[in-house]
């Protein structure tokens, strides 16, 4: 079966707009023009990391190429005060939070855990363990509903909470019990699936014999199944899916499907599990060159305007490998200030024992 049959599509793959009875996209020409800079300045973002982690700058990257559209779309719906919980290869999600690129990059380098502000940027940092933040989010979500933070009808004040993961966390209990407790509280979540065809060598058609959006009614939760590469439909649901939680209609999960066109990370080989012939497939449902189309028919992207796209993208790539290059190591000490939220007497015990053993030099 075609995992793009019975999908939601506002754009399709020739970049025509397709008509659907339920969604409708309020986007207008200047609002695509800037999901379209995002999604190709994002792609440079992941290509100029990659490269970095090839020339041994980066410890390892977990590439998003082909998955823009669902990151852009997806990250442009959520508003200030939203907070967003993600794995390791939201990039994308990071951006449009206002992550700095060589932010992400010290997570990578491994010179950093945490490498911004989560509080200001309403968004938790890289998550490796695959699906445990799914409850990480659900509890976040159930606090601001039990802090008046839900369905107040004040603008700027309703929050919601959204939890990214991939299709092979779906096979995860961690992300199960997350449904469990979403439903049973009607939290302000919504899990956002990028199916993006594989869990490292396993596909996806082996972890489920249905699309994974029907598994949400087994929870009693809406499951909204959307083309993952048409940027413009992604936003059009997952706006209504905030909507929903930020009003106090409980939780959503949305299959967002789409392919990954590169490896799982830079430590593996795809061409070892996957068919080329699958890869050419997914590369002509391109995301950033289904509304390139779009854009160009419409007169909103010209050749001006691609060309200062070019140049931008090139100064961001030359401020990452400048900038990746210089990031400090951590200063040893500093692996005790954030262990607990407040003082705790063993951790203090044991700073006093390291700032001993580094005055004594014994180590660097």
């Amino acid at each position: 079966m075609d995992p793009f049959d019975s999908l939601i599509q506002l754009l399709d793959c020739n970049g025509s707009l397709v008509e659907d009875s339920h969604y409708h996209s309020t986007l207008d020409g200047p609002a695509l023009l800037a999901l379209y800079r995002d999604m190709v300045l994002v792609r440079q973002l992941d290509v100029q990391a990659t490269a970095l982690q090839r020339q041994g700058e980066l410890s390892l990257w977990a590439p998003l190429l082909g998955q823009e559209a669902a990151q852009i779309g997806s990250g442009r719906a959520l508003q200030a005060q939203d907070y967003a919980f993600t794995t390791y290869r939201e990039h994308g999600v990071a951006w449009c939070r206002g992550v700095d690129p060589v932010e992400m990059l010290r997570f990578w380098r491994g010179t950093m855990h945490q490498s911004w502000d989560a509080n200001l940027h309403r968004l938790y940092g890289y998550q490796v363990i695959i699906g445990a933040h799914a409850l990480h989010a659900t509890g976040y979500a159930m606090g601001a509903q039990y802090a008046g933070r839900v369905g107040t009808g004040e603008a700027g004040r309703d929050q919601a909470v959204v939890a990214y993961f991939g299709d092979g966390a779906m096979s995860e209990g961690d992300v199960n019990e997350a449904f469990v407790f979403a439903t049973a509280y009607q939290a302000p979540v919504v899990f956002f699936c990028q199916n993006n065809q594989w869990a490292i060598s396993e596909p996806t058609k082996r972890q489920s014999r249905v699309p994974l959006a029907q598994r949400a009614d087994g929870f009693g939760l809406p499951g909204i199944r959307v083309d993952g590469n048409d940027v413009i439909a992604v936003h059009a649901v997952t706006v209504e899916a905030l909507n929903r939680a930020r009003s106090g209609q409980g939780p959503t999960l949305i299959e967002a499907v789409t392919y990954r066109m590169g490896a799982h990370t830079t430590s593996d080989d795809p061409t070892k599990y996957r068919d080329s012939a699958d890869d050419e497939l997914w590369r002509g449902r391109d995301p950033i060159e289904r509304l390139r189309i779009y854009l160009r028919a419409e007169g909103v992207l010209n050749d001006d305007l691609e060309s200062e796209l070019a140049h931008e993208g090139v100064s961001l790539a030359d401020r990452m490998r400048e900038s990746c290059r210089e990031l400090p190591d951590p200063h040893p000490l500093s692996i005790f200030d954030h262990v607990y939220a407040g003082a705790d007497a063993r951790i203090d015990e044991q700073r006093r024992e390291v700032e001993r053993i580094l005055s004594d030099g014994q180590v660097s």
